[in-house]
């Protein structure tokens, strides 16, 4: 085998390995959007195998590969490239049984009524479980523009959800 044939593998192995990850990323900062999760994880994709040697070379390839899911995500809401329009909630998904889909359907409606930052912001922070720092990094702001935008997303999703989630948590 050349070297060719191992970078793909190895470029192959990461992305099987990550796939499902950038997926439920990609539908957070999408508030639901199915296909076009399914579009920025592609689209990611395809960039990360042009940069696979760069990609692969540094220090964290999985936060290196989500910061591209979400510059591609930004870069995406600027062009504003799709002329499809989202559907009212997300299609049925096969899953474990064991999600409170109610939950979840309360939480992608909320993330979509944040601007596209906001919700980047609270992805990276939270779902990615990310440093103030690495996020500032990733979305290129100051680490006082991350506390802000996350304090006020925050405030806004309590504003939607109210302080109290029991109603979804199953006691």
């Amino acid at each position: 085998m050349g070297k060719g044939s191992a970078a793909d593998e190895g470029y192959l192995e990461f992305s099987a390995g990550r796939i499902g990850h950038l997926y439920r990323s990609a539908c957070l900062l999408t508030g639901g959007d199915t296909h076009l999760a399914e579009d920025l994880v592609q689209e990611t994709l395809g960039r990360i195998f042009v940069r696979w040697r760069h990609v692969s070379a540094a220090d964290n390839p999985v936060a290196y590969a989500q910061t591209m899911l979400v510059h591609t995500f930004l870069s995406w809401r600027r062009l504003r490239r799709s002329s499809e329009q989202p559907i009212a909630s997300p299609p049925e998904s096969p899953g474990d049984g064991d999600d409170d889909v109610a939950l979840r359907v309360t939480l992608l409606a909320a993330l979509a009524q944040l601007s596209a930052r906001d919700r980047a912001v609270l992805v990276l922070r939270y779902w990615e479980d990310r440093s103030v720092e690495e996020t500032a990094a990733a979305l290129r702001l100051s680490p006082g523009a991350i506390r802000a935008h996350a304090l006020r997303a925050l405030a806004r999703l309590r504003a939607q959800l109210g302080d109290d989630l029991s109603i979804f948590v199953g006691s």
